[in-house]
């Protein structure tokens, strides 16, 4: 992780926002010693944010196949 002056930060933020992109952290410290990190933010993800699947199946054999599936798992209850 490198650390960089206060003056160097400001000359190339650009270049230290992606540096910190990269590895997670920059150092910036200022002159009388305290030290700051710079972190990327990162983006809220939901848990049930999930990838799309492409298939040429309709709804109406979805809907057929959730039936049958219902079915199956009732005559298998009362077994």
């Amino acid at each position: 992780m490198d650390v960089y002056t206060y003056s160097e930060a400001r000359q190339h933020l650009s270049s230290l926002l992606d540096e910190a992109e990269s590895t997670g952290k920059v150092i910036i410290r200022r002159k009388d010693g305290r030290r700051y990190a710079v972190v990327p933010e990162l983006a809220p993800v939901s848990p049930l944010d999930i990838p799309t699947v492409e298939t040429s199946i309709t709804v109406k054999e979805v809907v057929k196949l959730v039936r049958r599936q219902r079915v199956r798992g009732k005559k298998r209850g009362s077994e």
